[in-house]
């Protein structure tokens, strides 16, 4: 089975990852920088919505768009502290994850199971089904029974996974718990559905109902379209790395199972430097602050399958993974791969 491997230049050598963990320092003056250069926005922009619906409902489109940026910036703030890689205390991670995960609508403890287990698993075939896209190879499509098969094809539609999957995500994903949910997770689910409704309705009483439920839903559903494009792209490109339990191998799986999302300054500061996300899953520990001055400084970091605004939007043909060639293909590419070897 052939996989892409890193178009290398320079070979990752072994103390890689030691040369990586010296930027997994979290900072506590850069973590309150950032939260007041992101929060401060996000309350100010908040106003800004409120003042413009004031005038028209119109004129919120602006301000609720600048807010789904923010809100993006926000969930990455949230997403560090549940790597504890955002504070250097343990602590002051987890009350700020709590507290941005209810600006968020994101249950804290409950997202970050899932999200642990997604970057044990990442790009391993035998271990699909932790925290990331519901993908299968062209003979296991071809294998599935014709309704697992409608099933799937309406789950990679652009349409659902964009638009509708989102709502999902806000309205009941987030929201209910599940069996396997351990007693923390569920105590966090309800403590973040109190905190909502708190803000909810303290804000409602304040500037009303309407203006709260269009600008917050508004902003907030935007955010999360974006958001899921980000997390889709990241790992999902032609030659995507994937392989079985017996090969699967870490540091490939992070340098070549996810990708460096070149995006302009501006996009990479609403993003959170989210886009270097090979450095990302191959120590999750640095901060989002230390992302790119760690990319830069490695040069095997360099050499990854680096994708740009542009090119990302490939990522929408592809469908499933060809286990043979370790390419991702569309239906039609499938079908034609299968006739092939008839």
């Amino acid at each position: 089975m052939s996989h892409h491997a890193t178009a290398t230049a320079v070979a990752p050598s072994p103390a890689l990852t030691k040369r990586v963990a010296a930027y997994q320092k979290p900072s506590r003056g850069r973590a309150i920088w950032q939260l007041v250069n992101t929060l401060g926005p996000y309350v100010l922009t908040w106003v800004a919505a409120w003042y413009a619906f004031q005038i028209s409902p119109w004129l919120t489109i602006l301000p609720i768009i600048l807010l789904a940026f923010l809100t993006i910036r926000t969930f990455i703030l949230f997403h560090d502290c549940g790597h504890m890689s955002f504070f250097p205390s343990r602590r002051a991670n987890n009350i700020w994850g709590i507290i941005l995960g209810i600006l968020t609508f994101t249950p804290y403890n409950y997202w970050h199971a899932g999200h642990a287990r997604h970057h044990a698993t990442s790009a391993n075939l035998d271990k699909r089904g932790f925290g990331d896209v519901w993908m299968l190879t062209v003979r296991e499509y071809y294998d599935a029974s014709p309704k697992e098969q409608r099933k799937y094809r309406m789950y990679r539609n652009p349409f659902m996974m964009f638009l509708l999957g989102p709502l999902l995500i806000i309205l009941v994903n987030n929201r209910t718990v599940t069996r396997n949910a351990s007693a923390k997770e569920k105590r966090n689910i309800l403590i973040t559905n109190i905190g909502i409704v708190v803000v909810g309705v303290t804000l409602s009483l304040l500037i009303g109902w309407q203006e709260y439920l269009l600008i917050q839903f508004g902003s907030l559903y935007l955010g999360l379209v974006m958001g899921v494009w980000l997390f889709y792209v990241q790992h999902q490109f032609e030659d995507v790395y994937w392989t079985r339990q017996e090969n699967w191998d870490f540091v490939r799986a992070a340098l070549e199972g996810g990708s460096f999302y070149d995006l302009p300054p501006v996009f990479r500061w609403f993003t959170g430097s989210i886009g270097y996300h090979h450095v990302h899953h191959l120590n999750s520990r640095i901060p989002n602050y230390h992302l790119a001055a760690c990319h830069e400084a490695i040069p095997e970091l360099q050499d990854c399958p680096r994708i740009n605004f542009f090119t990302s939007l490939k990522a929408l043909n592809y469908r499933l993974l060809d286990e043979d060639t370790g390419r991702m293909v569309n239906y039609r590419e499938a079908r034609e791969l299968m006739a092939s070897r008839a």
